[in-house]
């Protein structure tokens, strides 16, 4: 699958109907996120089971607030609506792809205890 541009008018709608969603937040001015980006596409092209999506946190200012994106690349990682992933800086593609086949074999019930039982709302 190609990469999709998400912003705040998608991207709830995004991560609610995949189970699993990676983020890069990027520019088109910056060098390294430039130099990630043939990485990410490629990538993306092997887990058609997995949505890759980007957003321009110039043009998405609520969205990079939301998340607090401080850098870029900033790479995100949300399955079955937790974020399991979070982390400024590209990864090389042997470590994009161990990052997502970890994703995969993530027990989700047993993070979502772990993640709930942080939560100081529960």
């Amino acid at each position: 699958m190609a990469t999709i541009s998400l912003n705040k008018d998608n991207f709830r709608e995004t991560y609610e109907n995949n189970d699993i969603l990676i983020v890069d937040f990027w520019a088109s001015w910056c060098g390294p996120c430039m130099s990630f980006m043939p990485t990410y596409e490629k990538v993306s092209e092997d887990f058609p089971d997995v949505v890759f999506g980007k957003v321009d946190p110039e043009l998405e200012q609520e969205l990079a607030s939301h998340f607090s994106i401080r850098s870029i690349p900033t790479l995100m990682v949300i399955r079955s609506g937790y974020e399991v992933y979070f982390n400024p800086g590209a990864l090389g593609e042997e470590d994009l792809r161990t990052l997502i086949n970890k994703v995969k074999e993530l027990d989700m019930e047993e993070v979502k205890k772990t993640l709930d039982a942080q939560d100081p709302k529960n």
